[in-house]
């Protein structure tokens, strides 16, 4: 028996379990690939307050260690159902763990085109997000991929600092707020292309460029680049709750002030649920939150 256990080995699961560890709780982390979260995939990070420059994977490195360092257990499991009673039960690939309460922290993974050597250029020329990264392609020509209001969105915080900003768009008109819209036309150094998808990263081990089919005519085009960013949504990890807890159309979890779910004893914390934010500060926020919420509710 744990006091908490805590799904998702990220900024806000490894967060929760250092407060919850120094509130003299038993934690135990259980993430199903690689403790440190999405922010690993980001070569440099120049926003985490406290640092003036880390990589990803040093910051998650250092957060693993200092739940480790505070006494939490943090093991490579699979959660594949939360079934609740009395007491929690985490059903994992792995076998089955009790607690008294439970921290959800699984966190969004960003949706990916699925192209040849995807994996080898992220973080070295593809990214996901213009506020962490943005600042490293100064003066050069870029691209977004995308449509939408998050598309929109990176295309206009890169327009203050690159040269050039292509938005890619597969469908015949982009999908993003008006207003939005509006602002991408007043933007000189914006350039829209729709109908056009992109077909084939250019570049082994950095990215050079992208490789784009016009829908109509079928035709292909090689585009050099500095940067890709891919903005075509997030897909949150909240496949397991589904049958215990309500998700959101888009398949978030709701989470109030103090990041309780609807079901008591259970806690939601960082990417996976419904909020407009999706930043580390947050999701270290939403961690220390959701554990502290966790002890005063074991502790009535």
């Amino acid at each position: 028996m744990t006091d908490i256990i805590i799904v998702g080995g990220g900024p806000a699961g490894l967060t929760a379990a250092v407060y919850a560890r120094r509130a003299g709780k038993s934690v135990l982390v259980l993430e199903k690939t690689g403790f440190g979260g999405q922010i690993t995939l980001s070569p440099k990070v120049e926003n985490i307050p406290g640092f003036k420059e880390i990589t990803g994977v040093e910051f998650g490195d250092l957060l693993t260690e200092q739940a480790l360092a505070q006494g939490a257990e943090c093991d490579v499991a699979e959660v594949l159902e939360i079934r609740d009673g009395e007491t929690k039960t985490v059903v994992t690939d792995m076998g089955e763990y009790e607690a008294k309460a439970v921290i959800i922290a699984t966190g969004a993974t960003h949706r990916r085109l699925g192209l040849e050597n995807e994996e080898q250029l992220i973080g070295n020329g593809i990214s996901f997000c213009a506020v962490c990264d943005g600042a490293f392609y100064e003066g050069e020509t870029v691209g977004v991929v995308g449509g939408g209001n998050s598309a929109l969105q990176e295309a206009i915080q890169l327009s203050a600092v690159c040269k050039e900003v292509l938005i890619f768009q597969d469908l015949p008109y982009l999908t993003g707020e008006a207003m939005l819209q509006q602002e991408i036309e007043r933007k000189e150094n914006i350039k829209v292309r729709t109908g056009v998808r992109v077909v084939s990263y250019l570049g082994e081990e950095t990215l050079t460029g992208i490789r784009v089919r016009d829908a109509k005519t079928g035709e292909t085009a090689d585009v050099p680049l500095a940067g890709l960013f891919v903005a075509i949504g997030l897909v949150p990890q909240n496949e397991p709750f589904k049958g215990l807890l309500p998700l959101d159309e888009r398949g978030y979890l709701s989470a109030g002030a103090e990041m309780e779910s609807s079901v008591p004893g259970i806690f939601i914390a960082g990417d996976c649920r419904n909020k407009r934010i999706r930043q580390v500060t947050t999701a270290v926020s939403d961690g220390a939150v959701a554990a502290l919420s966790a002890c005063a509710y074991l502790d009535r």
